[in-house]
Protein backbone atom coordinates (compact mmCIF):
# COMPACT_ATOMS: atom_id res chain seq x y z
CA UNK A 1 0.00 0.00 0.00
CA UNK A 2 1.54 3.31 -1.08
CA UNK A 3 1.78 6.46 1.02
CA UNK A 4 -1.09 8.27 -0.74
CA UNK A 5 -3.44 5.32 -0.22
CA UNK A 6 -2.65 5.19 3.50
CA UNK A 7 -3.42 8.91 3.78
CA UNK A 8 -6.70 8.51 1.86
CA UNK A 9 -7.78 5.76 4.24
CA UNK A 10 -6.75 7.86 7.28
CA UNK A 11 -8.74 10.84 5.96
CA UNK A 12 -11.70 8.50 5.40
CA UNK A 13 -11.52 7.43 9.05
CA UNK A 14 -11.72 11.10 10.10
CA UNK A 15 -14.66 11.48 7.71
CA UNK A 16 -16.65 8.88 9.61
CA UNK A 17 -15.75 10.54 12.91
CA UNK A 18 -17.19 13.74 11.44
CA UNK A 19 -20.42 11.97 10.54
CA UNK A 20 -20.67 10.57 14.07
CA UNK A 21 -20.36 14.10 15.47
CA UNK A 22 -23.05 15.29 13.03
CA UNK A 23 -25.51 12.65 14.27
CA UNK A 24 -24.73 12.70 17.99
CA UNK A 25 -23.79 16.22 19.15
CA UNK A 26 -27.09 18.10 18.85
CA UNK A 27 -29.19 15.45 20.71
CA UNK A 28 -26.99 16.03 23.77
CA UNK A 29 -28.36 19.60 23.89
CA UNK A 30 -32.05 18.77 23.67
CA UNK A 31 -32.93 19.24 27.34
CA UNK A 32 -30.93 22.48 27.58
CA UNK A 33 -32.39 23.85 24.32
CA UNK A 34 -35.92 23.19 25.51
CA UNK A 35 -35.20 25.20 28.65
CA UNK A 36 -33.02 27.97 27.17
CA UNK A 37 -34.78 28.53 23.83
CA UNK A 38 -38.23 27.32 24.86
CA UNK A 39 -38.07 24.66 22.13
CA UNK A 40 -40.96 22.18 22.26
CA UNK A 41 -40.67 18.40 22.03
CA UNK A 42 -42.22 18.55 18.56
CA UNK A 43 -39.58 21.05 17.42
CA UNK A 44 -36.79 18.86 18.81
CA UNK A 45 -38.26 15.86 16.99
CA UNK A 46 -38.33 17.95 13.80
CA UNK A 47 -34.57 18.53 14.13
CA UNK A 48 -34.02 14.76 14.11
CA UNK A 49 -36.40 14.30 11.19
CA UNK A 50 -34.72 17.05 9.17
CA UNK A 51 -31.25 15.62 9.87
CA UNK A 52 -32.07 12.14 8.59
CA UNK A 53 -34.48 13.44 5.94
CA UNK A 54 -31.78 15.60 4.36
CA UNK A 55 -29.35 12.67 4.47
CA UNK A 56 -31.93 10.51 2.70
CA UNK A 57 -32.36 13.17 0.01
CA UNK A 58 -28.59 13.39 -0.43
CA UNK A 59 -28.39 9.59 -0.78
CA UNK A 60 -30.93 9.73 -3.61
CA UNK A 61 -29.34 12.73 -5.32
CA UNK A 62 -25.84 11.28 -5.07
CA UNK A 63 -26.79 8.20 -7.06
CA UNK A 64 -27.05 10.44 -10.13
CA UNK A 65 -24.19 12.93 -9.75
CA UNK A 66 -21.26 11.42 -7.83
CA UNK A 67 -19.65 9.47 -10.69
CA UNK A 68 -19.99 12.50 -13.00
CA UNK A 69 -18.55 15.12 -10.66
CA UNK A 70 -15.91 12.93 -9.05
CA UNK A 71 -15.16 11.97 -5.46
CA UNK A 72 -12.61 14.61 -4.54
CA UNK A 73 -14.67 17.81 -4.98
CA UNK A 74 -17.68 16.18 -3.33
CA UNK A 75 -15.81 14.82 -0.31
CA UNK A 76 -14.23 18.25 0.25
CA UNK A 77 -17.65 19.92 -0.09
CA UNK A 78 -19.14 17.40 2.37
CA UNK A 79 -16.68 18.39 5.09
CA UNK A 80 -17.10 22.11 4.39
CA UNK A 81 -20.89 21.84 4.71
CA UNK A 82 -20.47 19.96 8.00
CA UNK A 83 -18.06 22.60 9.31
CA UNK A 84 -20.41 25.41 8.21
CA UNK A 85 -23.27 23.80 10.13
CA UNK A 86 -21.28 23.63 13.38
CA UNK A 87 -19.86 27.14 13.00
CA UNK A 88 -23.39 28.40 12.38
CA UNK A 89 -24.57 26.66 15.55
CA UNK A 90 -21.92 28.54 17.50
CA UNK A 91 -22.61 31.96 15.98
CA UNK A 92 -25.95 32.33 14.19
CA UNK A 93 -27.97 30.99 17.13
CA UNK A 94 -27.08 34.16 19.06
CA UNK A 95 -29.31 36.10 16.65
CA UNK A 96 -33.08 36.56 17.14
CA UNK A 97 -35.21 33.45 16.55
CA UNK A 98 -32.38 30.98 17.37
CA UNK A 99 -34.46 27.89 16.55
CA UNK A 100 -34.79 28.92 12.91
CA UNK A 101 -31.02 29.35 12.66
CA UNK A 102 -30.51 26.03 14.43
CA UNK A 103 -32.74 24.38 11.84
CA UNK A 104 -30.73 25.95 9.01
CA UNK A 105 -27.49 24.72 10.57
CA UNK A 106 -29.01 21.23 10.89
CA UNK A 107 -29.69 21.25 7.15
CA UNK A 108 -26.08 22.28 6.45
CA UNK A 109 -24.35 19.65 8.56
CA UNK A 110 -26.89 16.98 7.56
CA UNK A 111 -26.11 17.69 3.90
CA UNK A 112 -22.43 17.25 4.67
CA UNK A 113 -23.03 14.11 6.72
CA UNK A 114 -25.13 12.57 3.97
CA UNK A 115 -22.42 13.18 1.38
CA UNK A 116 -19.80 11.71 3.70
CA UNK A 117 -21.86 8.55 4.12
CA UNK A 118 -22.26 8.13 0.35
CA UNK A 119 -18.72 9.07 -0.75
CA UNK A 120 -16.39 7.64 1.90
CA UNK A 121 -17.24 3.96 1.44
CA UNK A 122 -16.60 3.89 -2.34
CA UNK A 123 -13.45 5.98 -1.79
CA UNK A 124 -12.06 3.20 0.43
CA UNK A 125 -13.46 0.47 -1.84
CA UNK A 126 -11.51 2.03 -4.74
CA UNK A 127 -8.23 1.97 -2.80
CA UNK A 128 -5.68 -0.74 -3.55
CA UNK A 129 -5.99 -2.76 -0.34
CA UNK A 130 -5.27 -6.43 0.27
CA UNK A 131 -8.62 -7.24 1.90
CA UNK A 132 -11.62 -5.13 0.84
CA UNK A 133 -14.15 -6.40 3.39
CA UNK A 134 -11.68 -5.97 6.26
CA UNK A 135 -10.86 -2.42 5.19
CA UNK A 136 -14.59 -1.61 4.97
CA UNK A 137 -15.30 -3.02 8.43
CA UNK A 138 -12.36 -1.13 9.94
CA UNK A 139 -13.56 2.06 8.24
CA UNK A 140 -17.05 1.76 9.71
CA UNK A 141 -15.64 1.10 13.17
CA UNK A 142 -14.51 4.72 13.21
CA UNK A 143 -18.14 5.85 13.23
CA UNK A 144 -18.48 3.96 16.53
CA UNK A 145 -15.31 5.49 18.00
CA UNK A 146 -16.49 8.87 16.73
CA UNK A 147 -19.80 8.42 18.52
CA UNK A 148 -18.08 7.56 21.80
CA UNK A 149 -15.67 10.47 21.28
CA UNK A 150 -18.46 12.95 20.49
CA UNK A 151 -20.57 11.98 23.49
CA UNK A 152 -17.65 11.64 25.90
CA UNK A 153 -15.75 14.80 24.94
CA UNK A 154 -18.92 16.91 24.82
CA UNK A 155 -20.08 15.62 28.20
CA UNK A 156 -16.65 16.35 29.71
CA UNK A 157 -16.67 19.87 28.24
CA UNK A 158 -20.14 20.54 29.65
CA UNK A 159 -19.06 19.22 33.05
CA UNK A 160 -15.94 21.44 33.15
CA UNK A 161 -17.24 24.62 31.55
CA UNK A 162 -21.03 24.37 31.77
CA UNK A 163 -23.52 23.35 29.11
CA UNK A 164 -24.42 27.01 28.61
CA UNK A 165 -21.13 27.29 26.67
CA UNK A 166 -22.26 24.70 24.12
CA UNK A 167 -21.70 27.17 21.25
CA UNK A 168 -17.94 27.06 21.91
CA UNK A 169 -18.05 23.26 21.72
CA UNK A 170 -19.91 23.46 18.41
CA UNK A 171 -17.17 25.64 16.91
CA UNK A 172 -14.50 23.30 18.29
CA UNK A 173 -16.19 20.37 16.54
CA UNK A 174 -16.13 22.35 13.28
CA UNK A 175 -12.31 22.20 13.31
CA UNK A 176 -12.33 18.45 12.54
CA UNK A 177 -14.18 18.65 9.18
CA UNK A 178 -12.27 21.84 8.28
CA UNK A 179 -8.97 20.04 8.79
CA UNK A 180 -10.18 16.98 6.86
CA UNK A 181 -11.36 19.09 3.92
CA UNK A 182 -7.82 20.45 3.62
CA UNK A 183 -6.37 16.95 4.13
CA UNK A 184 -8.45 15.49 1.28
CA UNK A 185 -7.53 18.41 -0.98
CA UNK A 186 -3.86 17.30 -0.87
CA UNK A 187 -4.57 13.68 -1.89
CA UNK A 188 -5.15 11.75 -5.10
CA UNK A 189 -8.47 9.89 -4.96
CA UNK A 190 -9.34 7.05 -7.34
CA UNK A 191 -12.81 6.52 -8.80
CA UNK A 192 -14.52 3.21 -8.04
CA UNK A 193 -15.57 2.77 -11.68
CA UNK A 194 -14.33 4.61 -14.77
CA UNK A 195 -16.52 7.26 -16.41
CA UNK A 196 -19.27 5.52 -18.32
CA UNK A 197 -18.22 2.15 -16.94
CA UNK A 198 -20.51 1.94 -13.93
CA UNK A 199 -23.58 -0.27 -14.05
CA UNK A 200 -26.71 1.82 -14.65
CA UNK A 201 -29.28 2.07 -11.88
CA UNK A 202 -32.01 0.63 -14.11
CA UNK A 203 -29.80 -2.42 -14.76
CA UNK A 204 -29.24 -2.93 -11.02
CA UNK A 205 -32.99 -2.62 -10.38
CA UNK A 206 -33.70 -5.55 -12.72
CA UNK A 207 -31.62 -8.03 -10.73
CA UNK A 208 -32.98 -9.97 -7.77
CA UNK A 209 -29.56 -10.01 -6.12
CA UNK A 210 -29.52 -6.23 -5.84
CA UNK A 211 -32.94 -6.15 -4.14
CA UNK A 212 -31.77 -8.76 -1.65
CA UNK A 213 -28.88 -6.41 -0.81
CA UNK A 214 -31.32 -3.49 -0.47
CA UNK A 215 -33.47 -5.42 2.03
CA UNK A 216 -30.34 -6.47 3.93
CA UNK A 217 -29.17 -2.85 4.18
CA UNK A 218 -32.60 -1.74 5.39
CA UNK A 219 -32.56 -4.45 8.07
CA UNK A 220 -28.95 -3.60 9.02
CA UNK A 221 -29.91 0.03 9.67
CA UNK A 222 -33.09 -0.94 11.51
CA UNK A 223 -31.38 -3.55 13.71
CA UNK A 224 -28.66 -1.05 14.67
CA UNK A 225 -30.76 2.08 15.29
CA UNK A 226 -33.73 0.36 16.96
CA UNK A 227 -31.49 -0.31 19.95
CA UNK A 228 -29.02 2.59 19.78
CA UNK A 229 -31.66 5.34 19.49
CA UNK A 230 -33.66 3.94 22.41
CA UNK A 231 -30.67 2.77 24.48
CA UNK A 232 -30.69 5.76 26.85
CA UNK A 233 -34.46 5.76 27.40
CA UNK A 234 -34.46 1.97 27.71
CA UNK A 235 -31.71 2.10 30.34
CA UNK A 236 -33.64 4.67 32.38
CA UNK A 237 -37.22 3.47 31.97
CA UNK A 238 -36.73 -0.22 31.24
CA UNK A 239 -33.77 -0.97 33.52
CA UNK A 240 -34.41 1.73 36.12
CA UNK A 241 -30.94 3.27 36.24
CA UNK A 242 -29.94 6.86 36.98
CA UNK A 243 -30.50 9.30 34.04
CA UNK A 244 -26.81 10.23 33.87
CA UNK A 245 -25.82 6.56 33.75
CA UNK A 246 -28.50 5.93 31.17
CA UNK A 247 -27.39 8.78 28.93
CA UNK A 248 -23.76 7.65 28.90
CA UNK A 249 -23.74 3.92 29.58
CA UNK A 250 -26.56 2.99 27.19
CA UNK A 251 -25.40 4.62 23.91
CA UNK A 252 -21.68 4.45 24.72
CA UNK A 253 -21.73 0.78 25.73
CA UNK A 254 -23.58 -0.04 22.52
CA UNK A 255 -21.15 1.99 20.37
CA UNK A 256 -18.01 0.56 22.02
CA UNK A 257 -19.06 -3.03 21.42
CA UNK A 258 -20.17 -2.25 17.87
CA UNK A 259 -16.78 -0.67 17.21
CA UNK A 260 -14.98 -3.67 18.70
CA UNK A 261 -16.87 -5.99 16.36
CA UNK A 262 -15.90 -3.96 13.30
CA UNK A 263 -12.32 -3.63 14.49
CA UNK A 264 -12.09 -7.39 15.10
CA UNK A 265 -13.31 -8.28 11.63
CA UNK A 266 -11.14 -5.58 10.07
CA UNK A 267 -8.04 -7.15 11.65
CA UNK A 268 -8.87 -10.81 11.01
CA UNK A 269 -10.96 -10.65 7.82
CA UNK A 270 -8.49 -12.83 5.90
CA UNK A 271 -9.19 -15.70 8.31
CA UNK A 272 -12.96 -15.30 8.57
CA UNK A 273 -15.60 -15.99 5.94
CA UNK A 274 -17.78 -12.86 5.77
CA UNK A 275 -21.14 -14.57 5.12
CA UNK A 276 -20.62 -17.01 8.01
CA UNK A 277 -19.58 -14.16 10.33
CA UNK A 278 -22.76 -12.27 9.39
CA UNK A 279 -24.97 -15.30 10.05
CA UNK A 280 -23.44 -15.81 13.50
CA UNK A 281 -23.88 -12.09 14.18
CA UNK A 282 -27.57 -12.26 13.22
CA UNK A 283 -28.10 -15.10 15.70
CA UNK A 284 -26.29 -13.20 18.46
CA UNK A 285 -28.33 -10.10 17.64
CA UNK A 286 -31.61 -11.96 18.21
CA UNK A 287 -30.26 -13.32 21.50
CA UNK A 288 -29.12 -9.82 22.50
CA UNK A 289 -32.51 -8.23 21.83
CA UNK A 290 -34.38 -10.94 23.71
CA UNK A 291 -31.93 -10.82 26.65
CA UNK A 292 -32.13 -7.03 26.93
CA UNK A 293 -35.91 -6.94 26.77
CA UNK A 294 -36.99 -10.03 28.68
CA UNK A 295 -34.46 -10.17 31.52
CA UNK A 296 -35.67 -8.68 34.84
CA UNK A 297 -32.07 -8.10 35.97
CA UNK A 298 -30.56 -4.70 34.88
CA UNK A 299 -27.07 -6.19 34.52
CA UNK A 300 -28.37 -8.74 32.01
CA UNK A 301 -30.28 -5.95 30.28
CA UNK A 302 -27.07 -3.98 29.77
CA UNK A 303 -25.32 -7.17 28.63
CA UNK A 304 -28.05 -7.71 26.04
CA UNK A 305 -27.68 -4.13 24.82
CA UNK A 306 -23.92 -4.63 24.49
CA UNK A 307 -24.45 -7.94 22.65
CA UNK A 308 -26.71 -6.20 20.14
CA UNK A 309 -23.98 -3.60 19.56
CA UNK A 310 -21.39 -6.34 19.12
CA UNK A 311 -23.54 -8.28 16.66
CA UNK A 312 -24.82 -5.45 14.45
CA UNK A 313 -21.29 -4.16 13.87
CA UNK A 314 -20.66 -6.25 10.74
CA UNK A 315 -24.12 -5.91 9.19
CA UNK A 316 -23.82 -2.53 7.45
CA UNK A 317 -20.16 -2.72 6.27
CA UNK A 318 -20.53 -6.44 5.52
CA UNK A 319 -23.45 -5.83 3.17
CA UNK A 320 -21.45 -3.04 1.51
CA UNK A 321 -18.53 -5.44 1.00
CA UNK A 322 -20.74 -8.15 -0.48
CA UNK A 323 -22.26 -5.62 -2.87
CA UNK A 324 -18.80 -4.39 -3.92
CA UNK A 325 -17.66 -7.97 -4.57
CA UNK A 326 -20.78 -8.98 -6.53
CA UNK A 327 -21.00 -5.71 -8.48
CA UNK A 328 -17.42 -4.42 -8.94
CA UNK A 329 -18.72 -1.96 -11.57
CA UNK A 330 -21.64 -0.84 -9.43
CA UNK A 331 -20.08 2.59 -8.97
CA UNK A 332 -21.17 5.22 -6.49
CA UNK A 333 -24.79 4.92 -7.62
CA UNK A 334 -24.99 1.46 -6.10
CA UNK A 335 -23.45 2.59 -2.81
CA UNK A 336 -25.73 5.63 -2.72
CA UNK A 337 -28.85 3.47 -3.18
CA UNK A 338 -27.65 1.03 -0.53
CA UNK A 339 -26.99 3.96 1.82
CA UNK A 340 -30.52 5.18 1.07
CA UNK A 341 -31.90 1.77 2.05
CA UNK A 342 -29.78 1.74 5.20
CA UNK A 343 -30.97 5.22 6.21
CA UNK A 344 -34.58 4.17 5.60
CA UNK A 345 -33.92 1.37 8.07
CA UNK A 346 -32.39 3.88 10.49
CA UNK A 347 -35.65 5.84 10.35
CA UNK A 348 -38.14 2.97 10.27
CA UNK A 349 -36.57 0.71 12.92
CA UNK A 350 -36.72 3.13 15.87
CA UNK A 351 -40.10 4.43 14.66
CA UNK A 352 -41.65 0.96 14.57
CA UNK A 353 -40.17 0.15 17.98
CA UNK A 354 -41.62 3.41 19.33
CA UNK A 355 -45.10 2.77 17.92
CA UNK A 356 -45.17 -0.81 19.21
CA UNK A 357 -44.08 0.42 22.64
CA UNK A 358 -46.75 3.12 22.59
CA UNK A 359 -49.42 0.55 21.77
CA UNK A 360 -48.36 -1.35 24.90
CA UNK A 361 -48.60 1.65 27.19
CA UNK A 362 -45.10 2.97 26.59
CA UNK A 363 -43.34 -0.25 27.54
CA UNK A 364 -40.05 -0.09 25.61
CA UNK A 365 -39.29 -3.75 26.11
CA UNK A 366 -42.22 -4.69 23.87
CA UNK A 367 -41.09 -2.43 21.04
CA UNK A 368 -37.48 -3.53 21.23
CA UNK A 369 -38.42 -7.21 21.13
CA UNK A 370 -39.83 -6.43 17.70
CA UNK A 371 -36.31 -5.29 16.72
CA UNK A 372 -35.26 -8.96 16.74
CA UNK A 373 -37.21 -9.40 13.49
CA UNK A 374 -34.64 -7.41 11.50
CA UNK A 375 -31.59 -9.67 12.05
CA UNK A 376 -33.77 -12.68 11.18
CA UNK A 377 -34.64 -11.15 7.79
CA UNK A 378 -31.00 -10.16 7.25
CA UNK A 379 -29.92 -13.75 7.99
CA UNK A 380 -32.37 -15.05 5.38
CA UNK A 381 -30.92 -12.61 2.83
CA UNK A 382 -27.38 -13.76 3.65
CA UNK A 383 -28.37 -17.40 3.13
CA UNK A 384 -29.94 -16.57 -0.23
CA UNK A 385 -26.79 -14.72 -1.33
CA UNK A 386 -24.60 -17.64 -0.25
CA UNK A 387 -26.71 -20.15 -2.21
CA UNK A 388 -26.68 -17.93 -5.28
CA UNK A 389 -22.90 -17.58 -5.07
CA UNK A 390 -22.51 -21.36 -5.00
Amino acid sequence: MDKNTRKVIAASYIGYITQAIVNNFTPLLFVFLSEDFGVTLEQLTLLITVNFGVQLAVDLLSSKICDRIGYKPLVIAAHLFSAAGFIGMGTLTMLPDPYTWLMLCSVLYAFGGGLIEVIISPVVEACDTDEKSGAMSLLHSFYCWGQVFAVGASTLFFFLFGIENWRIMAVIWAMIPLFNAFFFSTLKIKQLAPEGGAVKVRVLAKTGLFWILVVMMLCAGAAELSMSQWASAFAQNGLGVDPTVGNLAGPCLFAVFMGCSRLFYGKFSTRIKLEKFMLISCLLCVIGYLTACLSPVPAFGFAGCALVGLSVGIMWPGTYSIAGARYPQGGTAMFALLALAGDMGCLSGPTIAGFVSGADGGRLQTGLVFGAVFPVILAIGTVLLTKQKR
